[in-house]
């Protein structure tokens, strides 16, 4: 691990204040440190070499707590991963929100890692997590994607570029995505922005490097999930190759609004298979106004694939993301709710 800085924070001030101080042109940015799950290994693995690490736990106490009202859900960014996953309202009336926390990653690491941290996550595609291979655009730009001929089975089929089809590895932020969430941001010049969570993060297109539309320095404060009559009837589900501390191959969090058995509304999230957390408006247009039933989910799946570019060993990957889309739809409508 190479050398770098360690301050550790007062206040949300303080840790805005130490990402400008430590940053400088044409050099890694800081970092801010909370659980460190998935930061501290990319330093140790030699593929991350931030500057600085500023710790920010002292922020838990404004932007650690979880909040449900009739507008919806806040979500502070410092909140642990377990503490969204077993908070009594999320469970009751955003279940889609507590089954992808809880299938994300073992007790340990949820009792660590934070919410931010975790829709912060880089890919886990092979290339770009072992240094030793030099063509990976993600870590080094204009190298080359060498997944795109190589081991690549895990990989994306959705949202993919020429330069890049690394895969997003999360859970959390596909139902963040599919609910319409929106995410707080605080920046070192003492502004404050929202946007939507589905604007975080970038496809890959031309500078896969540029992972998210977060701006130099800047804090994630928060994420707000309206509220709507469709979050009660939700859920994901996660594909996976082992039925423990495994990424998704393929994933689906989905959310419905039924009367009478047809389709009000619908929100469709797609892990495992995008290379962000990916939101499938194709698939809600496909089910809007529909009566329910396997016919209309598949008619949904093949919306939600229509663009899939598969290479070599994934091309097996849009069939299943129809098949976890289909199951995911007919479940929810069983829910009683």
């Amino acid at each position: 691990m190479r050398p770098f800085e360690y301050e550790r924070a007062g206040g949300s001030e303080a840790a805005l204040a130490a990402s400008a101080r430590h940053a400088a042109p044409d050099a890694p940015p800081p970092q801010y440190l909370a659980g460190g799950t998935n930061l501290l290994d990319l330093m140790k693995i030699g593929v991350m070499h931030p500057p600085a690490l500023i710790n920010i736990d002292a922020l838990r106490g404004a932007h650690g707590g979880i909040e449900a009202d009739a507008s919806g859900l806040r979500l502070g960014a410092l909140a642990h991963m377990a503490e969204a996953a077993e908070h009594p309202a999320i469970l009751r009336d955003y279940p889609a929100i507590a089954q992808s926390l809880q299938q994300a990653a073992n007790q340990q690491l949820r009792n660590m890692a934070t919410l931010a941290g975790n829709v912060l996550q880089r890919t886990r595609c092979n290339y770009f997590r072992d240094p030793s291979w030099n063509a990976c655009n993600k870590r080094r730009p204009g190298s080359g994607c060498a997944a795109k001929e190589g081991v690549n089975r895990l990989l994306a089929v959705l949202g993919v570029s020429e330069a890049c089809i690394a895969s997003y590895p999360g859970d959390f932020a596909n139902a963040l995505a599919a609910f319409g969430a929106e995410v707080g941001l605080a920046s070192p010049e003492g502004g404050t922005r929202r946007i939507p969570f589905e604007n975080l993060h970038r496809l890959p297109g031309d500078t896969p490097q540029i992972e998210t539309d977060l701006h130099p320095g800047e804090l994630i404060t928060d994420f707000h999930v309206p509220a709507g009559p469709w979050t009660r009837r939700s859920l994901y589900l996660k594909v996976r190759d082992r039925a423990s501390f495994a990424f998704a191959v393929a994933s689906a969090a989905v959310a419905l609004d039924l009367e009478g058995g047809t389709v009000r509304e619908a929100r469709i999230g797609l892990g495992g298979l995008a290379a962000k957390p990916w939101r499938s408006h194709g698939a809600e247009a496909a089910l809007r106004g529909r009566r329910m039933d396997e016919s209309t989910a598949q008619e949904a799946a093949e919306a939600a694939f229509a663009n899939a570019i598969t290479h070599g060993e994934n091309a097996f990957k849009p069939e299943l993301g129809r098949r976890t889309l289909v199951r995911a739809l007919l479940e929810a409508a069983e829910m009683e709710v």
